[in-house]
């Protein structure tokens, strides 16, 4: 069988060598690069894009294996759609408003709670007796509207019932007089919560009274789109503090969520950089301040879902880099036993090469050797030295590709010099025999010349 030349077996060995490095590199930049991903963010200019915003801005000041670009849409349900088709890992979610299918909780970023105030005066002291009263919805959008409408019919109340007025915050001081109550949807905790109420309070010229949502714990169950909230005893501040006592009320969530199809591992990085950046972010938005972890007790079970990569982090059960990536290591090791097999077979074939082209060479010699020591004729001698002489030049060419060594070169040289050695040897022999020849030869017999016959008369 003829073996490939040496120009193609190099050839593969490069290919074979170029594949393994461009493999190398890939995994090298896979394993090393930071990995981005996309955030989708409703609501220009609202909360939860400021926030993103400084998140993706820490993460890129601290170099962290892993980074996210937000992208923006005019408002949360765009994003959530965004989310859901796929384009985006990572969306910004208030889950009554739109709740992806394909959404796992990462985080809480903030929840706000439904609260209604009125003054102690008008005597409102459960939601039930807002029925037929005048209230002011302050800052409140559709969503923050449906939740109230939803947490009234709970009480048999509908819209027709109440007479509702739009208003925004710093109008509701002037409209105290007006109204009977104000509902809104805020972070208890907030100073935009607190300075409402003190203002109102204020206006009304009474102490006001935060009206308690008692069914809340039944309403977040039959919709769990909603969360209990729990309003702590004086979050509102004001003298006396409000609310006096610890109480219940009906809220919703903005949560961070990954898609179900992203990895834990990214997933967890991103968690575990949300919490610990939490001070540096705070810097550009207090919101960060509300932020909480997603309860994992019921991570699997509950309504709303805990992302597993999460969960890892929270429970502080995050994988190791050989959880990681040790699958690709041993698949990495068993390539490399591929790789390694290969060059052992180019190797092979050079060696097996670098054979065939010596003994050819040798086995030439050889005949020739033979032929010069047969030869009859110095016809015969000059052919079989042109042709020892084309057997040097392949022996040179040979010694410069690198197919020979030291040792060989001296059997090649060897077998050189005595396939000359045997040429002039048989030339000189053949001159000799030639002139021996000639010696004995006869010769030639002398001219006799016939004398003079019988003189002259």
């Amino acid at each position: 069988m003829k073996l490939p030349s040496r120009e193609i077996l190099l050839a593969l060995f490069l290919l074979v060598l170029v594949a393994a490095s461009v493999v190398g590199v890939g995994v090298y930049r896979y394993v090393t690069r930071p990995s981005q991903f996309a955030v989708a963010v409703g609501n220009h200019g609202s909360n939860e894009q400021v926030l993103i915003d400084a998140f993706a801005a820490a993460l890129r000041e601290t170099r962290s294996s892993i980074t996210i670009q937000p992208v923006f849409y005019e408002d949360m349900a765009q994003a959530a759609e965004a989310f859901q088709q796929g384009r985006a890992p990572f969306a910004v979610v208030r889950p009554d408003l739109e709740l992806p299918n394909n959404g796992l909780t990462v985080a809480i970023l903030r929840e706000e709670a439904l609260i209604v105030a009125s003054p102690v005066s008008k005597k409102i002291a459960d939601i039930a007796d807002l029925n037929g009263k005048r209230v002011a919805l302050v800052d409140m959008n559709a969503g923050d509207k449906s939740l109230l409408l939803r947490v009234l019919s709970s009480y048999d109340l509908t819209e027709k019932e109440i007479r509702f007025t739009s208003t925004t915050a710093a109008q509701t001081p002037g409209l105290a007089k007006q109204i009977d109550a104000i509902a809104f949807v805020a972070a208890p905790v907030s100073s935009e919560a607190g300075q409402l109420i003190r203002n109102y309070a204020r206006a009304s010229g009474g102490e006001i009274n935060i009206v308690p949502i008692d069914e809340a714990e039944a309403l977040s169950l039959r919709f769990p789109v909603f969360t209990e909230i729990k309003i702590p005893a004086g979050a509102f501040g004001g003298r006396p503090k409000k609310p006096t006592e610890e109480l219940t009320t009906i809220g919703v969530s903005y949560r961070l969520m990954a898609s179900a199809r992203t990895d834990r591992g990214p997933v967890s990085e991103v968690t575990a950089n949300l919490f610990r950046l939490r001070s540096r972010i705070s810097s550009a938005t207090a919101t960060i301040n509300l932020l909480k972890p997603p309860d994992t007790d019921s991570a699997t079970s509950a309504a709303l879902p805990v992302h597993p990569g999460a969960v890892d982090y929270l429970n502080r059960e995050q994988l190791t880099f050989m959880d990681r990536w040790g699958d690709w290591l041993w698949l990495g090791l068993f390539a490399g036993g591929g790789f390694t097999s290969v060059f052992a077979w180019i190797s092979q074939l050079f060696a097996r090469q670098k054979r065939e082209a010596v003994d050819e060479v040798l086995e030439s010699l050889s005949a020739l050797l033979a032929r010069a020591r047969k030869s009859e004729t110095q016809e015969e001698l000059a052919e079989v030295t042109l042709q020892l002489d084309d057997v040097v030049r392949q022996a040179i060419r040979f010694t410069r590709r690198g197919l020979t060594n030291t040792r060989v070169m001296s059997a090649l040289m060897m077998a050189i010099d005595s396939t000359r050695s045997a040429i002039g040897d048989r030339r000189r022999a053949i001159d000799e025999g030639a002139v021996h020849v000639d010696s004995m030869q006869p010769e030639e017999p002398p001219t006799h010349f016939a004398g003079r016959s019988g003189g002259v008369a």
